[in-house]
């Protein structure tokens, strides 16, 4: 089999699969079987009636078996005798992903008009985002999701009953956030309000429609009495900004309100003394969407051991309420290759909160 042959049979395969990512001397997967003589599919039924040109002979070095160099010797004979190709047009050894390790995190369009929870204008001052990544061709007339291939979310994991009262204990009493954050700064309920300087109950808005649910707080957090701050907090703004969201716009918290000496992990009690303070917050605010940042707080909120591999890619509930799962803003600074999977559930995150995720 020559390196033509293989090349139209790796690209059919991977079409059928689902694929349209793959970047080859910057041409999309059609393109390339075009160049090869495969008959490209069309999302457009017009289009569809539009004959691809009949397979080519056999250039002069096919017999190699290098689809690379079918790939360079096809595009010369595009181009014309005597037009030297493109840079770069040899592609590399394998196909790369369309968005490198270091990409900073992109802006989705803006959400429908129509849409139940309406976003803020950008004011002046505010940081300018790089562009979202051009948006996929779809038939006339389809409706635009900020979400590529937007299926549905399989169903995670559920906590409680939507029917009944996040919590019913002796925090009821607290009606409001400002109650609520009080009672943590005179919480003596484990050993970690003696360590503390300052208690961290978080902050942003009490009707807000995305609470953003972290571990505990660092030094920072600690000193400053508040949540998400230094290089992860600036981290989550960008990521929240990204979804059009500003910090004031969402509430954002921790699973434990006092932090845990030199960030150690927290303690089985300090988790069963601190919970019932982050269940009031969200029975007092009713958010729309739960995002749980890291692996800890997604444990604890879903009561499981599995790992965020496992927990990602699906909706939780926790007690009726939309729980999505990814990764920490400290992780994405240690691994940046984990920002497209946070920004791919962040996305969606933001489609259940315009209320057309689930």
């Amino acid at each position: 089999m020559d390196g033509r042959e293989q090349l139209r049979r790796y690209l059919e395969q991977r079409r059928e699969a689902g694929e349209r990512e793959l970047v080859l001397d910057q041409m999309t997967v059609d393109e390339v079987l075009r160049l090869v003589g495969a008959k490209a599919e069309m999302s457009d039924p017009a289009a569809s009636a539009v004959v691809a040109p009949p397979p080519r002979p056999p250039i002069a070095d096919a017999s190699s078996g290098d689809w690379r160099a079918v790939l360079a010797g096809t595009q010369r004979r595009e181009a014309g005798p005597g037009v030297p190709p493109a840079a770069g047009v040899a592609p590399p050894a394998r196909p790369l992903a369309r968005v490198p390790a270091e990409a900073p995190i992109a802006r989705p369009a803006p959400p429908r008009a129509d849409a139940a929870s309406a976003t803020p204008a950008r004011r002046p001052g505010d940081l300018e985002r790089p562009p979202a990544d051009p948006p996929h061709h779809a038939a006339a007339g389809a409706p635009q999701s900020p979400v590529r291939d937007a299926e549905a979310r399989p169903p995670g994991i559920a906590v409680g009953n939507a029917h009944v009262d996040l919590f019913g204990g002796p925090l009821s009493r607290l009606e409001t956030i400002d109650d609520l954050a009080r009672s943590v700064a005179s919480c003596t309920r484990c050993p970690l309000y003696a360590t503390a300087t300052n208690p961290v109950p978080g902050e942003g808005s009490p009707t807000a429609g995305l609470v953003c649910v972290g571990e505990a707080p660092g030094a920072t957090e600690d000193a400053t009495g508040r949540p998400f701050v230094g290089q992860a907090g600036k981290l989550l703004d960008k990521i929240l900004g990204a979804i059009q969201l500003r910090r004031e716009d969402v509430f954002i918290c921790n699973v434990l309100k006092h932090r845990p000496p030199g960030n150690r992990n927290p303690l089985p009690d300090e988790v069963a003394a601190c919970s019932p303070y982050l269940v009031r917050q969200l029975e007092l605010i009713r958010p729309k969407v739960i995002v749980a940042f890291g692996t800890f707080a997604a444990q604890t909120l879903l009561q499981t051991k599995d790992s965020i591999g496992k927990l990602r890619g699906a909706v939780h509930r926790y007690y009726g309420v939309p729980l999505i799962v990814t990764y920490h803003p400290a992780a994405l600074l240690r691994n940046p290759a984990w920002k497209r999977p946070t920004w791919e559930d962040v996305q969606y995150a933001r489609r259940i909160l315009d209320g057309i995720g689930v």
